[in-house]
């Protein structure tokens, strides 16, 4: 797994991420991690630092690494070396300005823009002379000028270029550093990676890395290149979608398992109809076979979804233990009350998508409730409000013990006595209690707010309504 450690993850990249660890987990095999921060100016170790944290949260674990190719600077320069010698690759002296001119021809020739191999066929004499005079040299890998370089990729199937179109690409800059065409090839020789599964924006790619396993003679990988992610509008997914970073659902209350088998569902997909699957069914259940070629869709609707789902499916205590740590890590200060939260988390549990949503369906069992103003507009509107508001206090008065099924018995006998449905009764009760329309249930609220308290929101909702 190759990151570039210039940012936050996209959930894209994660996406590829996921589908190499799922492939490699489910047949023994072995992960590789590997940054790829030869772009120094942009790669920051902040940047490696939040990776490694954001891959443990997820649990995309890996083997080996992680690696840092910055690191490897030696390891390269003696393999150019070493192709330099047998006549793989070759210094090329070229000047920017020549290099512009000669595009500028090609272009007004309707030519292909590649490098002519100008010092590939230059006489040894010339190309000594240029290193006497101290002028700058790349290193080039010479690509081979007829013929076609094919790949059977087990997504897109036969693929295949016209080695005339490619052009001896550089390997090695003249400061000793390594180009993404280099670096990324030799370390999967090196590291002894079997199967290269990236986006299919690295397709192109291909012919020239693939030139390098030849020079070098070592086995070729089996290639997967994965369909983009776009958006719900069916446009490359970008920050206009949304949240597109794994922060950012993470922050939001979408708990990891959730997000990886969502993620594991862009571009893949088990059988026609299954959603749902936990990481062990994942881990099973994945094959490169079944990646599909058009693009995935990123749609963060449709993760809440799956993500509510995956709360449904927690145990009770893994529930409350999920939401403590989200509070924590959120600087909620509902935190600062676990046994609340433990109390809390069994009447949420079923109606929450993401664990952010616990602040507002259960802030009112931590204090004094805030209105939602269209909830409490409701309540004004309704003539009916006062006389049900009063009809459950006495009725709750007089509940003992405090308990949900003795406080749902008193509040359905209140709705008899008055010849109300208990819809009509419950509304401004429940509005008077959490502030909402849309809340937990209502007897199991009333038990854990407590007689007094509950009472107390009665009466402050009918001195407000008689004002």
């Amino acid at each position: 797994m190759p990151p570039s450690p210039t940012g936050l993850f996209h959930v894209g990249t994660v996406r590829t991420m996921l589908f190499n660890w799922l492939f490699a987990r489910g047949r023994g095999g072995r992960v590789v991690l590997r940054f790829e921060d030869t772009d120094v100016a942009r790669s920051t170790e902040a940047a490696v630092e939040h990776a490694e944290a954001v891959l443990r949260w997820l649990g995309i674990d890996w083997d080996d690494g992680p690696y840092r190719q910055t690191q490897r600077y030696g390891i390269y320069q003696e393999a150019v070396e070493d192709l330099i010698a047998k006549g793989a690759a070759y210094r090329c002296y070229c000047t920017e300005e020549e290099l512009a001119a000669e595009r500028a021809r090609r272009q007004a020739d309707g030519r292909p823009l590649i490098y002519s191999g100008r010092c590939r066929h230059r006489p040894a004499a010339e190309l000594e002379a240029l290193a006497a005079q101290g002028r700058p040299a790349v290193v080039r890998l010479a690509l081979p000028e007829t013929g076609t370089t094919a790949i059977e990729d087990v997504v897109h199937g036969t693929v295949e270029w016209d080695n005339a179109l490619q052009g001896d690409h550089v390997i090695l800059r003249p400061d000793g550093s390594p180009t993404y065409q280099f670096a990324n090839p030799f370390d999967d020789i090196a590291m002894g990676v079997s199967h290269v599964i990236r986006g299919e924006d690295l397709l192109p790619s291909t012919p020239r890395q693939l030139a390098l396993y030849r020079a070098l003679g070592a086995p070729e990988p089996t290639f997967a290149h994965l369909p983009m992610v776009l958006g719900p509008d069916k446009r490359k997914l970008s920050k206009r979608h949304g949240a597109i970073s794994v922060e950012e659902f993470r922050d939001a209350g979408v708990i990891a398992d959730a997000l990886v088998n969502y993620l594991a569902l862009v571009g893949w997909s088990y059988d026609d109809h299954t959603t749902y699957m936990t990481r062990a069914e994942l881990v099973e259940r994945f094959t490169l076979e079944r990646v599909t070629r058009s693009p995935g869709v990123f749609d963060p609707e449709k993760l809440e979804w799956l993500n509510g789902e995956h709360l449904r499916a927690l145990p009770p205590e893994a529930f409350a233990h999920e939401l403590q740590n989200f509070l924590v890590a959120a600087s909620s200060p509902l935190a600062d009350r676990p046994e609340r939260i433990a109390e809390a988390a069994p009447l949420v549990q079923e109606k929450m998508r993401v664990l952010g949503q616990f602040p507002r369906l259960a802030g009112f069992l931590f204090g004094p409730p805030e209105r939602d103003p269209a909830s409490w507009e409701r309540v004004g509107r309704d003539e009916r409000a006062p006389a049900s508001l009063r009809a459950a206090r006495t009725a709750l008065a007089g509940v003992d013990p405090w308990r949900s099924d003795t406080i749902e018995a008193a509040l359905h006998a209140a709705c008899e006595r008055e010849g109300t449905k208990p819809r009509v009764l419950f509304m401004p009760v429940r509005v008077a209690l959490t502030g909402s329309t849309v809340s937990p249930g209502l007897y199991e609220s009333l038990e854990l707010v407590g007689r007094d308290e509950s009472l107390a929101r009665l009466d402050a909702a009918l001195a407000d309504l008689a004002t």
